[in-house]
C-alpha cells in the first residue's frame, strides 16, 4: 500500500457518513463538530460557508470544501438566514446514507448539497492532518481536477437514485473523494514549498525512508539505517528529514508506530503483547508507557473507550 493510503487507513475509525441536503431559500444549516473531518459538495445553487472564527467562503455549483478538524460551522444561502440544526434522516442506524430537507419559501431558490464526515482518530493527529489548512476550498472550473470531478459526479448520481448495494458504493466513493481532495490540494501547493508531510511524499531522498517506516514499523530502525535508504549520512539525513517532514526521523517513527498500534487496538482482539511487538516494542511495559505518553491513556483503556464509542462495538 502506498504511504498516503496506508496513513488514511490507519487513521480511520469507522465508515464515512454522507447526507443529501435539499433546501429552498431562505435557509441555513448549523453543523456540530465531528470526531474527524468534514466535507461538502455543492450540487446545485450558491451558498456561503461560515466557519467559526474564519472568513465566509462563497460556494458555487461543483465546489468542494473540506474541513480537516470537523469543527462546528454553518452553511446558508445568504448572510442573515437563520440556521437550523443538521439532523438528517437515515433509513437505519447502520446505514452511512441520509437525507435532510429545509423548506423555505415555496418559490425560493433551490440548493442541493452532499454533506459528509470522515471518522478519524484525532486524539493525537498525524502530520497528514496537522499540515492541512483548517479549510480547503476547491472551486469548480473547466479542466480543473478531472479525477475529483468524476468522483463527485458518481457520488451525486448514486445518492440521487440509490440502488441495491448503494451503501457500499457510496462508502467507497466517499473514501475515494478524500484521496482526490488531498491530491488536488497537494497539486495546488506552491512549487517552492519545502516543508511538511505532503512534500515528503515526493521527495526523492525522504520518500524511500518514509516507505521503509510504513512497510515495517516494527523494525528496529535507526537514523543510520533510514539514512542508508536515502543514500545520505546520518547527520545529513536527520537534517533533511527534519526540514522536510517537520520532525526528526525517530520522532516520526514513534508517531507512526503509535498510529499502527491504535488501529490494532480498535480493530482487533490481539493481545497487548502482540500489538506491542508489531509496533516495534519487545517489552509490553515499555509499549504501554509510550502509548500512554502519546495518547494520554494506557492501551487497555484506549481499546475499551474506542469500542464503547463505536455503534457496533467495533470500529
Amino acid at each position: 500500500m502506498d504511504i498516503l493510503s496506508d496513513t488514511l487507513a490507519a487513521l480511520r475509525t469507522g465508515r464515512p457518513s454522507v447526507v443529501r441536503t435539499d433546501a429552498r431559500a431562505p435557509w441555513g444549516v448549523r453543523f456540530q463538530p465531528v470526531s474527524g473531518a468534514g466535507f461538502h459538495v455543492v450540487v446545485q445553487g450558491r451558498c456561503l460557508l461560515l466557519p467559526v472564527g474564519g472568513e465566509q467562503i462563497e460556494l458555487g455549483p461543483g465546489d468542494v470544501v473540506f474541513l480537516r478538524r470537523g469543527t462546528d460551522h454553518a452553511i446558508c444561502d445568504a448572510v442573515g438566514s437563520t440556521p437550523v440544526a443538521f439532523e438528517p434522516d437515515r433509513v437505519d442506524r447502520s446505514s452511512p446514507l441520509g437525507r435532510f430537507a429545509i423548506e423555505g419559501a415555496e418559490d425560493g431558490a433551490r440548493s442541493v448539497l452532499v454533506c459528509g464526515a470522515y471518522h478519524l482518530d484525532v486524539a493525537r493527529p498525524h502530520p497528514l492532518l496537522g499540515d492541512l489548512p483548517e479549510v480547503i476550498h476547491l472551486p469548480a472550473g473547466p479542466g480543473r481536477h478531472p479525477a475529483l470531478r468524476s468522483a463527485v459526479d458518481q457520488l451525486c448520481a448514486e445518492m440521487h437514485r440509490p440502488q441495491p448495494g448503494s451503501d457500499s458504493v457510496v462508502t467507497a466513493l466517499v473514501d475515494l473523494l478524500l484521496l482526490y481532495i488531498l491530491r488536488s490540494w497537494y497539486a495546488e501547493l506552491p512549487g517552492e514549498r519545502t516543508r511538511g508531510w505532503a512534500s515528503a511524499l515526493n521527495d526523492p531522498l525522504i520518500a524511500p525512508a518514509l516507505k521503509a517506516i510504513h512497510d515495517d514499523p516494527g523494525h528496529p530502525w535507526t537514523v543510520e539505517s533510514l539514512g542508508s535508504r536515502a543514500g545520505l549520512s546520518r547527520a545529513a539525513f536527520a537534517r533533511r528529514f527534519s526540514t522536510v517532514v517537520g520532525e526528526p526521523p525517530l520522532s516520526y517513527l514513534t508517531t507512526w508506530r503509535m498510529a499502527v498500534a491504535a488501529r490494532s487496538l480498535r480493530e482487533s482482539a490481539d493481545p497487548l503483547g502482540t500489538v506491542a511487538e508489531r509496533a516495534g516494542y519487545t517489552s509490553e511495559f515499555a509499549f504501554a508507557k509510550a502509548f500512554k505518553r502519546h495518547f494520554g491513556a494506557p492501551p487497555g483503556a484506549y481499546r475499551r473507550e474506542r469500542r464503547a464509542a463505536s455503534p457496533t462495538g467495533r470500529s
